[in-house]
């Protein structure tokens, strides 16, 4: 009898493995699409607004310290309360903050489509921005997770950056398409039927793994406040003079709030930046690409979605059009970074980016009124390709540096550092060009020229400090991937 047990379970047993690779296949096909929708949603509310920004100051009267403060209260919430939403992508499970996140951008996004004023606008873009924070790393740990394969991994990451890019820069076409035609409001609605078709994909897939954890509300309430008083200083600093007491008031709160934050997390038993991390040279160089690459991309994406409707008199339409080339530049350039960097190393594709976007910042240091619309097309080559090129890689590399349950953790502190790079642009640009904020048709050619100095310079810096500290590409080492301890030596 014993003897005659074994024969069956042979025979049963080829047949059972073989639909497990295919269902594998198929669950993480479905959470990079899901995820893949939520980073371009939640992307384009960021890109599109800037096209709808005249829609808004005509329909509700805003002047241009407002309009800053409805891209920058969406950003700042989203940069703030990212990096402790990544620890809750961790604690919670990525796929339960995933869905949490999704339906609270949904609600206030209908929250902003239905604002009658812009005080009410901008406490809804508040709202958005902290569901935006939890969704962004979210998306990121649900595709560290469905992939345990590196190469697999860096390839839906890449799809998932690309999704983000296109965003970034179609959104300026979708947003002057919708405010043009059907009003700016139409930008928000669009993200109801988006967000129930991920609410949708996200039951079909596996249940994420959970890391209970307290949450780190000291560290959450400095950061907030850190961030909130930087913004402030620089938004109306421009306006008011860079020696108002009220600004100078807001630049301590922020410096005091950023030793608060740093107390709290050598403090706290689970803080929601754990400062060991950050002394990792790939986790620290990473940290600062991410915001001076933001910073270069977005802020030209909210200069120029201005300096076209406010100074060469475009419509809002012709405008956002002008912003396809860029969107086919970024896509076919974050297909072509990861297949770049398993030849050459994430190195040089991480430094040669940050130099093509700090050429694309004082490139753009001519734009006059008078500049011809193709000249400026021209100009925004080195734009799409420098961010393009930089970010797959990036990401990639600091998801290879920290282990997998750190994931969300990292994912949250790469994009808070890149949303605050993006919100401190917007704000010095705005300040620079809005003259004394008494209205939004006000743009000020010299202060763009600074702004743009500014930028580029930082992304100089950025990549000196990258060719510095990033180690060397490692020969036969498969994808290039550094080897850290082999580079070190």
């Amino acid at each position: 009898m014993p003897s005659t047990l074994p024969r069956p379970t042979r025979t049963i047993a080829p047949p059972a493995p073989a639909p497990g690779p295919p269902a594998r296949t198929a669950g993480a096909s479905v959470a990079l699409v899901a995820a893949l929708l939520g980073f371009t949603v939640i992307t384009v509310d960021v890109s599109a607004v800037n096209i709808a920004l005249p829609g808004i100051r005509a329909d509700l009267h805003g002047g241009m310290t407002g309009l800053q403060w409805v891209v920058d209260a969406y950003t700042l919430m989203f940069a703030a309360l990212m990096i402790s939403a990544g620890a809750l992508a961790d604690r919670a499970g990525a796929r339960r903050a995933y869905a949490w996140g999704t339906g609270l951008f949904a609600l206030a996004s209908l929250a902003c489509a239905l604002a009658p004023d812009i005080g009410t606008l901008i406490a809804a873009r508040v709202a958005q921005g902290a569901a935006a924070a939890v969704v962004m790393p979210a998306s990121l740990a649900l595709i560290r997770q469905a992939y345990d394969d590196a190469r697999r991994r860096a390839r839906a990451i890449a799809l998932w950056t690309v999704g983000g890019s296109v965003a970034m820069a179609a959104g300026p076409v979708l947003g002057g398409v919708l405010s043009e035609t059907v009003g700016w409001r139409a930008v928000f609605l669009l993200n109801l039927p988006v967000g129930a078709l991920i609410l949708v994909l996200l039951a079909r897939t596996a249940p994420s793994p959970r890391r209970p954890a307290p949450l780190d509300v000291p560290g959450q309430l400095t950061a907030v406040t850190a961030l909130a008083g930087l913004a402030y200083a620089v938004i109306e600093g421009g306006h008011a003079g860079w020696t108002d007491p009220a600004v100078l008031s807001a630049v301590a709160v922020a410096v005091l709030a950023g030793v608060a934050f740093r107390a709290a997390e050598k403090r706290h038993r689970a803080p929601m930046v754990p400062l060991p991390m950050l002394r990792q040279r790939e986790v620290g160089v990473s940290l600062a690409v991410g915001f001076a690459v933001n910073a270069g991309f977005y802020g030209v994406v909210f200069l120029l979605g201005l300096y076209c409707q406010q100074l060469l008199g475009m419509s809002g339409i012709t405008t956002g059009l002008m912003f396809v080339p860029l969107a086919v530049l970024i896509t076919s350039t974050n297909l072509v970074s990861p297949r770049l960097a398993e030849r050459v190393g994430r190195r040089p594709v991480i430094v040669t980016g940050q130099l093509v976007l700090a050429a694309a910042m004082f490139a753009l240091l001519p734009l006059a009124a008078d500049t011809p619309l193709w000249l400026v097309l021209l100009l925004l080559v080195p734009t799409g390709i420098g961010g393009a090129l930089a970010v797959p890689a990036l990401t990639a590399l600091l998801m290879d540096t920290v282990p997998a349950h750190r994931a969300g953790t990292a994912s949250g502190l790469l994009n808070s550092l890149r949303q605050t790079g993006g919100a401190l642009s917007v704000a010095l640009f705005g300040a620079l060009i809005g003259g004394d904020g008494s209205g939004a048709d006000t743009f000020a050619v010299d202060g763009m020229r600074q702004g743009l100095v500014v930028v580029g310079v930082t992304l100089l810096l950025t990549a000196g400090v990258s060719a510095w500290l990033l180690p060397r590409p490692v020969r036969g080492a498969g994808n290039c991937a550094t080897s850290p301890h082999r580079a070190r030596r």
